[in-house]
């Protein structure tokens, strides 16, 4: 069981940069693949990025060149550095853990993104 906090959210304009941030619980943090998703009104859930236990990264197609994903095990915390930012960004950004990769049981609650134009 891992427990997930997202923190970073927030209001930027179009252009800007924010770094978001999912700490998670426990000691076996190193042994979890880490994503992000996130879902904007009227629309579903969306993956974003994803990094496994290794380190290796992919990225939605929509972000790619533009976010980047990262981790640090000894903070037990995966970042989305998030540059470039449109409006078509906006949405509620999720945190993701899971044994194995694609496969994502535990979330975290979300930290909302909003993009001004």
């Amino acid at each position: 069981q891992v427990q997930l906090v997202e923190s970073g959210g927030g209001l930027v304009q179009a252009g800007g940069s924010l770094r978001l941030s999912c700490a998670a619980s426990g000691r076996t943090f190193s042994s979890y693949a880490m994503a992000w998703f996130r879902q904007a009104p009227g629309k579903e859930r969306e993956f974003v990025a994803a990094i496994s236990q290794i380190g290796g990264s992919t990225y939605a197609d929509s972000v790619k060149g533009r976010f980047t994903i990262s981790r640090d095990n000894a903070k037990n915390t995966v970042y989305l550095q998030m540059d470039s930012l449109k409006p078509e960004d906006t949405a509620v950004y999720y945190c993701a853990a899971g044994v194995v990769l694609g496969v994502w049981p535990y979330w975290g609650q979300g930290t909302q993104v909003t993009v001004s134009s």
